[in-house]
């Protein structure tokens, strides 16, 4: 795939302070797209100066939520280079979500490629301090010009990138989590093991709900019975039972985690023994009421690791680990972010160098 490049005549000032930069509020200089048309596939692939979107409003994506998208982070390592985690699989999701969505599928290499071309344009925003990282936003959108439920005919693919700050600027504090016993997030058939935009604003009422109560986010139940745990807010959830690491098995209604799976294939790397299997909101709160709950966190790009120190369901409040990150927690939170950023020898051959 060739890429044409346009570089921007008036580049922006790069920010100041980086302890400010906060989360998806300042963009680069510089994005990507490509154009999908049935027959003809992908085509124009192209590097632009970074602008806003001018889509028809009968566009697919604005009426029935022809959308999927992805989230990766770009990191700067003690020497000044630059490198991705995991890239490929996140344009290995992406596909899958694509397929789901009745969106095209595309050629993860030459993604890759491109995401490659635009960090390396844009390599100056890559922001410098302890916690920061250059976020990477891939997505794709149905953009067909007339109203009726279809396939699309034409379809965008776009990366943007975002200087984020450190998500854990106060330092990594244990949360609290509400158990949501009314809304649910998805179910086994629907979408909920896509990365798309209904699936977050699905879940927006019950997180607004649980905020007005004092709780961070919310621990989601299967949509079926109700009964069974699937994901914390926007991130995987894991627990440390009786000493033995547990999480939700993918039936199909949880978003595969790419954060999930290195913790899974990291524990099991050096011999720790992890179930992946339903676990019900009962034998939750046994292991809560007679303190085999040892530590709970979820796991996801944004936070890499967020500790749980407090679970709430049924009006009930349990304290998870004396209210304080585990000794489990913080290993795996160092031990990734070691390897992001350079810190610790990547031995799972996870860094993808772009600088």
């Amino acid at each position: 795939m060739e890429i044409s490049i346009t570089k921007t005549t008036a580049p922006k000032a790069l920010p100041e302070d980086e302890t400010k930069l906060g989360f998806g509020k300042i963009f680069t200089d510089h994005m990507f797209v490509m154009e999908w048309d049935r027959g003809a596939g992908w085509h124009d692939a192209k590097i632009v100066p970074f602008r806003n979107l001018s889509i028809h409003p009968s566009s697919t994506v604005l009426h029935y939520g022809s959308e999927i998208f992805e989230g990766l982070k770009a990191y700067r390592t003690a020497d000044g280079s630059i490198q991705l985690f995991r890239p490929e699989e996140n344009f290995k999701r992406m596909n899958r979500s694509a397929e789901r969505m009745g969106l095209p599928q595309f050629d993860g290499e030459a993604a890759l490629k491109a995401l490659c071309e635009l960090v390396k344009l844009d390599a100056k925003w890559v922001p410098h301090g302890s916690g920061t990282s250059l976020y990477i936003r891939p997505f794709m959108i149905g953009d067909d010009e007339h109203l009726g439920v279809h396939s699309v005919s034409h379809a965008r693919f776009y990366i943007i990138l975002s200087p984020s700050g450190a998500y854990y600027a106060s330092g990594l504090a244990p949360v609290k989590i509400m158990i949501e016993s009314h809304d649910v997030r998805a179910v086994r058939g629907g979408t909920g093991e896509a990365k798309c935009g209904g699936n977050y604003a699905a879940s927006v009422r019950a997180g607004e709900r649980a905020e007005e109560k004092g709780f961070a986010q919310v621990l989601w139940l299967d949509g079926v019975e109700q009964r069974y745990i699937e994901e914390v807010g926007a991130m995987n959830i894991m627990f440390k039972i009786a000493g033995k690491i547990v999480t939700p098995a993918l039936t199909g209604s949880i978003l595969p985690g790419i954060t999930r799976k290195s913790i899974l294939e990291l524990l099991r790397a050096e011999g720790t023994e992890v179930e992946e299997r339903r676990i019900s909101v009962e034998e939750l709160a046994e292991a809560l009421e007679k303190g085999t709950l040892e530590e709970a966190w979820g796991c996801g790009t944004a936070a890499v690791v967020s500790p749980v120190g407090l679970l709430a369901y049924n009006g009930k409040e349990y304290v998870v680990g004396g209210g304080k990150i585990g000794a489990t927690t913080q290993m795996l939170y160092d031990r990734i972010t070691g390897i992001q950023t350079g810190v610790l020898e990547d031995k799972m051959g996870w860094v993808k160098k772009v600088l």
